[in-house]
């Protein structure tokens, strides 16, 4: 028996907001949202999530306003969702809940990912404020780093977690467009002469 997305009865903030965000996957899709993940095949990849769940919480998410979905920049064929500023105001909840997890349900080495003040590169504690200047850090502010409990890559890895096996600044692309065009002066087609 598939449950209702709504609370019925419950009229607080919590339960709406529950509407929105509280379906299995919904947090883990906003948290790689946040690491930069732009496309749809990078969510499926990445979280091994089955595509029409996949399909239905992103679009949840978009006719709630928190994610939107545009053309992507240079292709005019896809498309990629980005974080609105209506979701971009859900880093706290992610970063209370990541924190959460790290202290109560740790994974054995250490976290797998831990999150830096790009201005010091010092650590955030678990309110989101970097360790060294006091700074509550803005997320945009945010580097997504590899912790010790991350493990190494291998070749098997899919290509958003190959590329957070690196620094990488939060609500920034983390994956480049392919190119759909040759470089200046190199032809599309035919050989080279």
């Amino acid at each position: 028996m598939t449950l209702p997305r709504d609370y019925s009865g419950q009229t607080c903030a919590l339960a709406r907001s529950m509407e929105i965000v509280g379906e299995r996957w919904t947090l883990l899709i906003l948290r790689d949202a946040f690491y930069g993940v732009r496309r749809f095949g990078e969510f499926a990849a990445h979280l091994g999530v089955p595509r029409a769940v996949l399909a239905d919480r992103l679009a949840t998410l978009t006719e709630a306003g928190v994610l939107d979905r545009r053309p992507e920049t240079g292709t005019g064929r896809r498309e990629v969702y980005g974080l609105t500023p209506k979701g971009v105001a859900l880093w706290p909840a992610v970063r209370a809940l990541t924190a959460w997890g790290e202290e109560f349900h740790p994974a054995d080495g250490g976290p797998r990912r831990v999150f830096l003040h790009a201005g010091d590169e010092a650590p955030l504690d678990a309110d989101g404020r970097c360790t060294s200047c006091g700074t509550a850090v803005p997320v945009a502010d945010v580097v997504v780093a590899p912790g010790p409990g991350l493990a190494p890559a291998t070749p098997d890895d899919d290509p958003v977690t190959a590329a957070l096996a690196r620094p990488h600044r939060l609500l920034q692309p983390l994956l480049r467009p392919p190119l759909t065009t040759a470089p200046p002066g190199r032809p599309t087609r035919g050989p080279q002469r």
